[in-house]
């Protein structure tokens, strides 16, 4: 079956919409084709700087014929009616329908219409330049005098269908004065020839000849492989960054990889900033001395370029830039080291946290109060933990943070440390960002765990209380991340912690933090229908204590005596439910007197002591013992529905019978409620 191949050849796309691109490239014009009504095999896409490229294996030649009835008047119909249905039907006469019989609507006109299938070049020849014009480039700009808006200024097009077998064929349309054909160019500088383009694997070694390495991923082993094994011939170690990675392998058709040097008394600034400075400013990977553990003042660079020199013009221009910005970089920690952190503390009250919440300073000021009730609850000391609260924002004044924001917290660190505060106060100051991610570590030093609840709560608190909080779609200040930060520190961590207390003012904020519980238990393999049922208790605000119940429950219900018993549970509820609904008297307590059969009694019996057992556990957080209480009254209560009628004729045996239910389900509900657990 034929294969069709296009490429889009432009001036250079920005490496991180490359991705993307590709991928949309490959979505758009595949379901442009199925929905034409062609099939295929398998598709790919593939980026480099200056081209998106699009191969269809296996794509059918043809659309096929779609058969279609169209229904007519009936056959007495006003000779207006079947002239309009002869017209929409395109028949010539009423000869070219024919006539279907119904028993209730009577006997009238049916054609059976053939549209007949489209040439698999002629829908290309439409799909293309449609994907083209109304592609969804992030920013799109106008090139010229024409109308089409492209990321960068588009020069060709390739567009051929053709089996492996035969000379594809190009598929013709043009766009702005570019006509599609098979005409593509090599790398810009080592090989810019016209290359004519056949089947795909010849384009792809084309291209290869030509110095263009047309798959991305293929262009990430390359500098990965190649920057190992020179940082090991260096006796070193590659520092890797998958993020830089991806973006390098984007500015690149053609990777040659190399090693500058910088000026080791750039050593003095720490590690991070030295790799954030040149990450930032060159693109550049950094290596480390396994010896030491710190930096070696290497660096490792992607070209595009094969120089005659062996590259020693293009690595010396790399050094003159990365010797510039080490420069700055060092010019600005040496002039934050004469600044005291605590005395930036009060230019903190100039800047603006929100405009509804109030400054910096003043959040700040908040974070030492909350920091100090917190610091009890989580084994910290409570004038360390404030004297850390106080300085945690104080490094956004710093001359490294404000040219790179991403080393916030931890510059906080090396000045807290260079200054002589306590190893706790320069340790909280780095961790109380953290968790940041799914994937960051949690604070485990008892003052930096506080400082990082009180600042995440003060976060939720306030945003909360000018109601700002997150929609479906949006969530402008981080408000999920913030409450997943303050799960993960107390579970992590094994924190007692009433949410309720710190958090009094904002009730509401509770239903936030299940629901946040949720998505992390759901990802660690937990039923959300269990945090419902937990939560569903009421006054549940202790996450440690939620999760551990969650977890009782879910090994209950794991069990066949914890599934029947849910069952049983739900059948009591739902009898309970529909008399109460009728207004069924149901006695207040059971009367033991007016049991008649031994089932009733051993329920009764059972369901007592279980719900005093569960009670005791559940005093003594004993949540695996609570569960098992329950768990015990799985044979009673199947016996009682088996064997007994809960609706007597008699009403104080009714009535006494669905106090019995009543009290298995108030038993059920010590632990969780049950009526909210799926199954």
């Amino acid at each position: 079956m034929p294969d069709l191949l296009i490429e889009l050849f432009s001036e250079e796309i920005p490496a991180r919409l490359q991705a993307k691109a590709s991928d949309d490239l490959k979505a758009l014009i595949t379901g442009g084709l199925v929905e034409a009504g062609l099939t295929y095999e398998s598709a790919g896409a593939f980026a480099t700087p200056r081209r998106l490229t699009l191969i269809v294996h296996g794509l059918t030649a043809r659309s096929p014929d779609l058969k279609e009835e169209k229904k007519g008047p009936r056959t007495d119909a006003p000779a207006g009616a079947i002239q309009g249905f002869l017209r929409g039907a395109g028949l010539a006469d009423i000869s070219g329908a024919r006539v279907v019989s119904d028993p209730k609507k009577g006997d009238f006109y049916v054609a059976d219409l053939v549209k007949p299938g489209r040439a698999a070049t002629d829908i290309i020849a439409e799909l293309v330049p449609a994907v083209i014009r109304a592609f969804p480039w992030p920013k799109p700009q106008r090139w010229g005098a024409g109308s089409l808006w492209w990321v960068r200024p588009l020069h060709s097009i390739v567009c051929t269908f053709g089996t492996e077998t035969e000379e594809p064929e190009v598929v013709h349309f043009e766009i702005e004065g570019i006509k599609s054909g098979n005409i593509t160019f090599g790398h810009r500088f080592l090989a810019n020839q016209a290359i004519r383009v056949r089947r795909f694997e010849d384009y792809v070694a084309s291209l290869e000849k030509a110095k263009v390495v047309l798959d991305p991923a293929r262009r990430r082993d390359i500098i990965l492989h190649d920057a190992r094994n020179l940082a090991f011939a260096a006796g070193l170690e590659l520092v890797e960054d998958e993020g830089l990675l991806h973006e390098v392998a984007g500015l690149v058709e053609w990777p040659v990889v190399l090693m500058g040097s910088f000026d080791p008394a750039f050593l003095e600034v720490p590690d991070e900033v030295i790799r954030a400075t040149i990450r930032a400013n060159q693109k550049c990977f950094v290596l480390k001395d396994p010896k030491t553990g710190r930096l070696a003042n290497k660096f490792i660079l992607t070209s595009n370029m094969q120089a005659d020199d062996d590259g020693k013009t293009i690595i010396g221009g790399n050094e003159r830039v990365i010797r510039a910005r080490l420069s700055d970089a060092k010019f600005f920690w040496d002039g934050d080291l004469k600044i005291p952190l605590d005395s930036l503390v009060p230019k903190l009250d100039a800047i603006t946290f929100h405009k509804d919440i109030g400054t910096q300073g003043e959040r700040v000021q908040r974070i030492v109060a909350l920091a100090r009730q917190i610091a009890p609850l989580v084994g910290a000391d409570v004038d360390l933990a404030a004297r850390a609260a106080l300085l945690c924002k104080a490094d956004l004044l710093t001359g490294v943070v404000g040219e790179f924001p991403e080393v916030q917290g931890l510059m906080g660190r090396y000045y807290a440390t260079r200054a002589g505060e306590p190893a706790s106060v320069a340790t909280a100051l780095e961790d109380h960002w953290k968790p940041q991610g799914p994937s960051d570590r949690v604070p485990t030093d008892p003052v930096a765990i506080a400082v990082a609840l009180a600042d995440k709560l003060d976060t939720l608190v306030n945003f909360w209380l000018i109601n700002e909080k997150p929609t479906g779609s949006k969530d402008p200040f981080q408000l999920r991340r913030a409450a997943l930060g303050v799960i993960r520190i107390v579970l992590d961590n094994e924190l007692r912690l009433s949410l309720n207390t710190i958090a009094a003012r904002t009730p509401d904020l509770l239903d936030f933090f299940a629901d946040r519980l949720k998505v992390q238990l759901r990802e660690s393999g937990a039923r959300h229908d269990l945090v419902d049922a937990v939560f569903g208790l009421g006054g549940q605000d202790d996450l440690l204590m939620v999760v551990k119940r969650v977890q009782a429950l879910g090994a209950l219900l794991a069990s066949d005596d914890g599934k029947n018993l849910l069952a049983g549970y739900k059948r009591a509820a739902n009898i309970l439910k529909a008399e109460e609904k009728k207004g069924t008297k149901v006695a207040a307590a059971v009367d033991a007197s007016l049991f008649k059969v031994a089932e009733e009694s051993t329920l009764g019996t059972a369901v007592d002591a279980a719900s005093k057992a569960a009670a005791t556990a559940l005093a003594a957080e004993d949540f695996e013992g609570a569960m098992k209480a329950l768990a015990s009254l799985r044979a009673p209560v199947d016996a009682f529905f088996d064997k007994v009628l809960v609706n007597d004729e008699d009403e104080a045996i009714r009535a006494n019978r669905l106090a019995l239910l009543t009290a298995i389900r108030n038993a059920c509900h010590q632990v969780a409620d049950f009526s909210r657990i799926e199954g």
